[in-house]
């Protein structure tokens, strides 16, 4: 008997110290200086965001340089790991990351559970379709549709065609292959997410982007809803991008007139939006 309560004992020493190790700390901040590392939740597989560079073989994109920006301006490097729409806010509340720069859209949903940042990106909710096939939204009524597993795409395009059957992948370069194989008739996400695929698309002049929007899509960095120091921090570097003119010239080298995806910039970052 004895010995039964030694070893359930230990069993609970070592679980209360596996639990205390992953734990978040209570200051990550305090925490991200310490280390001399930021972790960042990112995409590797959506261009312009997140996705890696065919001769460096390193995750780059949209996302990654606010990332770095904001490392630099605490004078830390930047580790990255790759997540998925599904993953990114377990990874965040697990402690796994510190933030999360994957194309989250803030949403009343979502900041129940942790903290977002001024609006660092803002996109609309469109389609990928094959040319001259859909016109408008009814056009795709009663369809086939493919987007990605956790998104806000997923909830909103049920939302806007309740006859349409849903098809949720783990990413959209998966969801397109569906549609190039004509399993969908359509993919769904943001506006500046489908520019990205179909500019990488070898094929890509089969298909086109639709010129309709179900949505609003406010991008935010994400972090843990304890983090108030971190997330005011990351607001002020937001605000001194944009004032200094390098949130503009991040925006420019990514969907400037002279990329692929030629996007006008048509929104600012403003304190608490």
């Amino acid at each position: 008997m004895k010995k039964g309560f030694m070893l359930l004992a230990m069993i609970l020493t070592v679980v209360t110290a596996a639990a205390a190790f992953a734990a978040p700390p209570a200051n990550t901040l305090a925490a991200i200086k310490k280390k001399g590392v930021l972790v960042a939740g990112v995409k590797d597989s959506l261009p312009p965001f997140g996705y890696v560079d065919e001769k460096t073989r390193t995750i780059v994109g949209y996302d990654i340089d606010f990332v770095r920006a904001i490392a630099k301006r605490l004078g830390v490097r930047v580790e990255l790991k790759a997540v998925t729409s599904a993953s990114r806010m377990p990874q965040l509340e697990e402690g796994n990351i510190d933030i999360i720069a994957a194309t989250m859209t803030n949403t009343p949903e979502r900041a129940k559970q942790i903290a977002f940042s001024d609006t660092y990106f803002r996109t609309g909710q469109a389609f990928i379709t094959r040319k001259g096939m859909v016109h408008s939204l009814k056009d795709l009524a009663g369809k086939r549709i493919g987007t990605a597993k956790g998104s806000t795409s997923e909830q909103n395009v049920k939302a806007a065609l309740p006859t349409a059957t849903i098809l949720s992948f783990d990413d959209y370069p998966q969801a397109l292959l569906a549609l190039e194989q004509g399993k969908v008739q359509a993919v769904t996400t943001d506006e500046a997410i489908l520019a990205g695929i179909l500019a990488k698309a070898p094929n890509r002049n089969q298909f086109e982007i639709p010129p309709f929007k179900i949505s609003d899509e406010p991008y935010g960095l994400g972090m843990r809803k304890n983090d108030k120091q971190l997330v005011a921090f990351v607001n002020k570097t937001l605000l001194a991008m944009e004032k200094s003119g390098e949130a503009a010239r991040i925006f420019d080298k990514w969907f400037g007139p002279r990329t692929p995806f030629g996007l006008h910039r048509t929104f600012k970052i403003v304190a608490g939006k």
